[in-house]
């Protein structure tokens, strides 16, 4: 066995109904002043609704910033920061999708009376320096894992993303609560399902920081998606399935954090960043396109992953065919939840394609853990391929 670390969320509180005890988590943690990071839509769906009237019995006041937009920019960053200092804030929660979580992480940060950094000279890995604001985490969508892992990536320029990377950043308390998540849209919440199980299946390839717990991890995180993805979406009221979802992406989310995600990602952050694309759809975009890629190096581990994903029609071959049924059942995925599966279908220009294979070459602190080398000549097939 090689050596290895691994670093996760100290508490994770997984339970129906329990983002209504938000209040007197913070209370616990000493806070009494307490800044909500989330953005429009959340306020607009009436998310919060349930939660804030808990704040005041514990004796904490609260303000809600709700202007993260997708792909945070940075001026979103030093905003939220701005009202958490004005507000004297003692303790910050993200809540919302990945973009609220990662904003929320940076402003626990840069809101610390003590910190002498500006935004700029964190990211990277292990740039960010401590103390910070406790830190609660409130997914409300089952993909990004964004409670679980060390990273926040903010949008620098108009097409470029930069990830700050340090255990900070891991919040004091994860909390799934599906009831959270009742109200996705059916294709939100397949987009930002199938963007877990790229997560899982990443982490089970990833080259460089594989290991036994993510495996684990990751393999139990791909049941609990594969089982509930189709129920969630055409039965969004199902509880038990929106909770299994929660904890499906969460531990994907500790696996990929551990063993990071590789050609996929470097792949779909182009999308996102030309074409706006969300960062779920993207990935489910060029995900069959670069497992069948990787398939002449990865199909063992492919083949090892395809019970979990295509069940009992799951039919007997070796690992090239298995493989092969692997990736048909991730397609199905998407079609049976009424995504696009063709670049062409969400918006792509064909003649951006090499524009898109230069800029994912940018991405080698992904690409170095994909099991198969990539070059930009490589990433262009893979996108005329998936147009």
């Amino acid at each position: 066995m090689l050596p290895f670390s691994f670093a996760t969320t100290a508490q994770i509180l997984c339970e129906l109904g329990a983002s209504q005890r938000v209040g007197q988590l913070c209370r616990e943690r000493g806070a009494q002043r307490v800044l909500i990071v989330t953005d429009p839509g959340i306020r607009q769906l009436g998310l919060l609704d349930s939660v804030l009237p808990g704040f005041a019995p514990a004796g904490v006041s609260v303000e809600v910033f709700d202007q993260v937009v997708a792909d945070p920019p940075e001026a979103i960053v030093l905003a939220a920061v701005a009202q958490a200092k004005a507000f004297k804030a003692q303790l910050i929660i993200g809540f919302g999708g990945g973009s609220s979580m990662d904003v929320a992480k940076l402003v626990a940060l840069l809101a610390h009376a003590d910190c002498s950094q500006q935004l700029a000279q964190l990211y990277g890995v292990g740039n960010a320096r401590g103390p910070r604001l406790p830190l609660i985490l409130l997914p409300t969508t089952a993909g990004t894992g964004s409670e679980v892992t060390q990273i926040s990536i903010i949008t620098t320029g108009a097409t470029s993303k930069m990830g700050v990377v340090s255990p900070l950043l891991l919040p004091d308390v994860a909390v799934l609560d599906a009831e959270l998540t009742l109200g996705l849209p059916p294709a939100v919440t397949a987009a930002t399902g199938i963007d877990a199980m790229v997560h899982a299946i990443e982490a089970y390839t990833s080259v460089l920081k594989k290991n036994p717990l993510s495996d684990l991890l990751a393999r139990e995180a791909l049941r609990l998606l594969a089982a509930n993805l189709d129920e969630v979406v055409h039965n969004g009221a199902n509880r038990e399935a929106r909770q299994a979802m929660l904890l499906g992406s969460c531990l994907a989310g500790q696996a990929f954090a551990n063993a990071p995600v590789a050609a996929v990602h470097a792949l779909a952050y182009p999308l996102g960043g030309h074409f706006h694309i969300p960062h779920g759809l993207s990935n489910a975009l060029v995900l069959p396109h670069v497992l069948g890629f990787n398939a002449s190096v990865a199909a063992p581990l492919y083949a090892e992953l395809a019970p979990l994903v295509v069940g009992k029609h799951l039919r007997a071959g070796n690992e090239v065919q298995q493989t092969e049924q692997f990736i048909g059942a991730l397609v199905d995925f998407s079609e049976r939840s009424g995504l696009p599966t063709r670049l062409r279908d969400a918006g792509v220009a064909q003649d951006m394609l090499p524009t898109l294979a230069h800029d994912a070459m940018q991405q080698q602190r992904l690409l170095v853990n994909n099991p198969r080398e990539v070059t930009e000549a490589h990433a262009l097939a893979i996108y005329q391929v998936a147009y």
